[in-house]
């Protein structure tokens, strides 16, 4: 068990604590952006962060080993493309969602029906990514996912009020195949590049990675919305509106989709 090689370390007390609060700053402000309370948190979060990494390097037994991100380059941009890949896909099925509601007018159990396509396609080829991932490796596996998710909502920043069903179900698969290749070889080659003991540093650094990236996804949706379609409850004197905020969200999520698809790839063999 790795808990019993940390046996005799003592809790980074304030480190967690200084952690915690900058962790709150950030993640709170990002949710109420474009607000000047949301600025202003994100920036004192953000001014505290030499404080806490100092802090870090002092104490004996830190709350976040920094040390695991020195020289470990799959570490480093396995964590980065889990980062924005979040980013980019989180939000997706928010807006997604709305749309076949908005634009198509389909009910909310219909959409949700829809939707469900893509996890049935995430959950028949999760399996067959980790067999792949053992024979070639989670580099190039986890590419392949992050290119069938960049596919995918490119394909999905063309929508438009006529777009087919079949179009949706299409893109819907690609962002399940994408989730399928990439997010648990990703994991594993995030857990392959650290020393046993370092397990769960390495966990809670890829599930700090996921919380940030979904709220930042979703950050850039509200933002996005509330510039085009106004702080306002929908209406369909609004749809085309909406619809061009789908379009260009989507836009955004494909170019944080192909930089996470170069973090993956320059994250080298593992």
């Amino acid at each position: 068990m790795e808990w019993r090689e940390a046996e005799g370390e003592k809790f980074d007390f304030k480190g967690f604590l200084l952690y915690a609060v900058i962790f709150v700053m950030i993640m709170y402000g990002i949710t109420i952006l474009p607000s000047l309370t949301g600025i202003v948190l994100i920036v004192a979060g953000a001014l505290c962060l030499p404080i806490f990494i100092r802090l870090e390097n002092k104490v004996p037994n830190p709350i976040l080993r920094l040390n695991i991100f020195k020289g470990n380059r799959p570490f480093i941009f396995s964590n980065l493309a889990a980062l924005i890949y979040f980013a980019a896909t989180f939000a997706v099925t928010y807006m997604l969602s709305l749309y076949l509601q908005y634009s198509k007018g389909y009910s909310a159990s219909d959409a949700g029906i829809i939707m469900v396509v893509q996890s049935i396609v995430t959950i028949v080829f999760s399996p067959i990514a980790g067999r792949l991932t053992d024979k070639y490796g989670a580099r190039i596996i986890a590419s392949t996912g992050m290119l069938f998710s960049t596919i995918g909502i490119l394909l999905l920043a063309f929508i438009s009020q006529g777009t087919s069903l079949e179009y949706l179900i299409i893109t819907l698969a690609l962002l399940g195949l994408g989730a399928a290749f990439f997010n648990g070889p990703n994991q594993y080659a995030i857990m392959s590049s650290v020393d046993r003991k370092l397990l769960g540093v390495a966990s809670g650094m890829l599930g700090t990675m996921r919380q940030i990236g979904q709220v930042l996804s979703m950050a850039i949706a509200t933002v996005i919305l509330t510039l085009i379609v106004g702080n306002t409850q929908i209406t369909p004197s609004q749809y085309p509106l909406f619809l061009a905020s789908a379009q260009l969200l989507f836009g955004v999520f494909v170019v944080l989709c192909f930089l996470a698809l170069l973090a993956s790839l320059v994250r080298g063999k593992i």
